[in-house]
């Protein structure tokens, strides 16, 4: 195929998962705040200002009281904002009518179906008691998606660079998550009694990332900071972690790149390279230079997304 298609198919994945996350995120932080057990974490101004730094844009000044009508619209369906939910949902029906010939007919109908309902989402609705229809609206569309995906697409080169798409962009909104609800905790730590390492911002922060069942069923009790980062950085086996999401992102690389050769300059080899280094940490270092680690995360996942350009995608 087009590097330019492959990179269509790419960035469609991407912006599916991207969707996703930030819809999720907007309905958890939201309505978790209604039963939260501190002041601090029930507060909307405490609620809006996570939601804009997930997204990537942070209120800076403390004192600036935030509209949560003006907030909520512009995180999911303005579109002069480059990151709302409506535009990931616009990019990813525009990469899909450039890869048309490539996917299933159900894929494109779901994909084409999931844009018309954002599209013609009333967004006086959205920002008054919307909120929640409109973002379970958008997660069980995307679930869809993914099946669709699995489900109606040969398990060949085209389904392995969708599935890079999706990964990289679960790997990196997970993180991201992961960032802004440390920072919740690290800002409402105190405010109720409880300790940072058992604040209700690592309960919320699974919820996001949609692990807390799978989480209990593995620990068997409460989440605290250790537990949830463990679980989320390192568990091979949940399928929302970083980790799993690399070993998924090493698989389908492999697809693309069958060479067997030791080669210090490929994707799969940088892809290895990173998987191996948080494979074998433990939750323990991770945890006492948190901050650190995000930001490491981070730089390699745009290392491996910008080596996976050069080499895949760009002719």
């Amino acid at each position: 195929m087009l590097a330019r298609v492959a990179n269509n198919l790419f960035w469609m994945g991407r912006y599916i998962e991207r969707s996703e996350h930030i819809a999720r995120y907007l309905n958890v932080n939201y309505f978790s705040s209604l039963d939260a057990p501190n002041q601090l974490s029930q507060s909307r101004q405490f609620v809006l200002r996570s939601m804009l730094f997930m997204v990537g844009d942070p209120e800076e000044d403390d004192s600036k009281i935030l509209n949560e009508q003006n907030v909520l619209f512009k995180i999911g369906l303005d579109h002069q904002t480059h990151y709302s939910i409506i535009n990931n949902i616009k990019s990813a029906r525009e990469n899909a009518n450039s890869a048309r010939d490539l996917i299933s007919t159900e894929l494109y109908e779901a994909i084409n179906k999931f844009y018309h309902f954002t599209l013609n989402y009333n967004s006086d609705v959205f920002v008054k008691n919307g909120l929640h229809d409109f973002t379970l609206h958008v997660t069980e569309m995307t679930d869809i998606l993914r099946g669709k995906i699995r489900g109606t697409l040969l398990h060949d080169p085209v389904y392995a660079i969708i599935m890079l798409g999706i990964n990289m962009e679960r790997a990196t909104q997970v993180i991201r998550i992961i960032n802004s609800k440390n920072k919740d905790a690290l800002n409402s730590q105190g405010s109720y009694g409880d300790k940072f390492s058992k604040s209700f911002e690592w309960t919320t922060l699974l919820k996001c990332a949609e692990s807390y069942d799978m989480m209990r069923r593995h620990y068997k009790k409460a989440p605290t900071s250790i537990s949830t980062l463990e679980f989320l950085i390192l568990n091979p086996n949940c399928p929302r972690s970083i980790m799993n999401s690399l070993n998924q992102v090493y698989y389908h690389i492999k697809v693309l790149d069958t060479t067997t050769n030791y080669n210090k300059n490929s994707t799969a080899f940088l892809i290895g390279k990173v998987r191996s280094e948080i494979q074998y940490k433990h939750i323990e270092e991770i945890e006492c230079n948190i901050q650190e680690f995000i930001e490491n995360i981070l730089i390699n996942l745009t290392e491996i997304s910008l080596k996976m350009e050069k080499e895949f995608f760009n002719y």
